[in-house]
C-alpha cells in the first residue's frame, strides 16, 4: 500500500513538473492549448469600372458571392470577423457579420504580429476576409512556412481553412462556385 501511495505521488509529481514552461536558451516556450479554427477569404467580386480607384465597392455579383459566404457560413459559430479597412473587404465581411451579430475588427496585413493574433484568438472561430495577396500570405504565417502562392486575380471562391491542434498548425483550401448574379 506505501508503494502504490508512493507512486501514485510520484505520477503527481511528474505531472506537476510536465505542466511548467519548457525553457530552451532562456526563453520560455509557449505551448498553445486547445483548438482554434481560422476561415480566411478574399472579398468578392470588385467594380472595376474605374482602374484609378483604390477602395472600390463590390459589384452586385461580389455582394451575391458576400451573401453566399455567410450562407455558407451560417451553421459555423463565429467568435471573430477580421477584415482589412477596405470597402471590397468590409462589404464582402458584413453579410456574415450581420448573420451572426458579430462585429468585424479591421486590421492592417502590414502590421500583423502573427503571435499576438493567434494568442488572441485562442479556442475561437474566425473568419478572415484580405485579398489576393494578403490571404495566402496571411495563412502561410499562420502555418509557419511558404505553402500558398498569391491567389489569381479572378479567384473569389477559396477559402483556406487554418486549424491550430495544441500549437500544430493544418490546413487545407477549399472553393466554392456561386450562382451569384451576374452585372449587366
Amino acid at each position: 500500500m506505501k508503494s502504490l501511495k508512493l507512486l501514485a505521488l510520484a505520477l503527481l509529481f511528474i505531472g506537476l513538473a510536465s505542466c511548467k514552461d519548457d525553457k530552451e536558451n532562456g526563453d520560455e516556450i509557449v505551448v498553445e492549448k486547445g483548438i482554434s479554427t481560422f476561415y480566411f477569404i478574399r472579398h468578392a467580386e470588385k467594380d472595376r469600372s474605374d482602374d484609378q480607384n483604390a477602395d472600390p465597392e463590390l459589384t452586385q455579383t461580389g455582394l451575391g458571392r458576400a451573401m453566399h459566404w455567410a450562407e455558407i457560413l451560417k451553421d459555423v459559430e463565429l467568435d471573430a470577423i477580421y477584415s482589412t479597412d477596405y470597402q471590397r473587404t468590409a462589404m464582402t465581411a458584413s453579410p456574415t457579420s450581420v448573420k451572426q451579430d458579430v462585429d468585424v475588427q479591421y486590421y492592417d496585413p502590414r502590421n500583423m504580429d502573427i503571435d499576438q493574433f493567434r494568442v488572441d484568438n485562442l479556442n475561437k472561430t474566425v473568419l478572415v476576409v484580405g485579398h489576393s495577396n494578403t490571404t495566402p500570405n496571411f495563412v502561410n504565417q499562420m502555418l509557419g512556412e511558404e505553402k500558398y502562392a498569391a491567389m489569381d486575380d479572378t479567384d473569389n471562391g477559396s477559402v483556406f481553412l487554418v486549424q491550430i491542434v495544441n500549437g500544430t498548425a493544418t490546413s487545407q483550401r477549399l472553393h466554392f462556385s456561386c450562382n451569384c448574379p451576374k452585372r449587366k
